[in-house]
């Protein structure tokens, strides 16, 4: 698994899921459920994964849409 996206902001979080099923490309979310250990604040971004068979296809689909940033 590669790391394609980190970020903080939940609703950016989201978005780059929507972008990533609609292509059907398939991801993890790691380091999602660590607000529980951080009281809801935000401050551990979230990892966006993906296959490395899958990494150039995500990164061009992230990039086409100018979301191929870290947060």
């Amino acid at each position: 698994m590669e790391c394609l996206v980190k970020t903080c902001c939940p609703v950016r979080l989201t978005l780059l899921q929507s972008l990533l099923s609609a292509a059907d490309i398939p991801y993890v979310i790691f380091d999602q459920h660590i607000s529980a250990l951080e009281a809801g604040i935000g401050a551990f971004p979230r990892r966006i994964m993906v296959q490395e068979g899958y990494l150039f296809s995500a990164r061009a689909r992230l990039e086409e849409e100018g979301q191929l940033y870290d947060d």
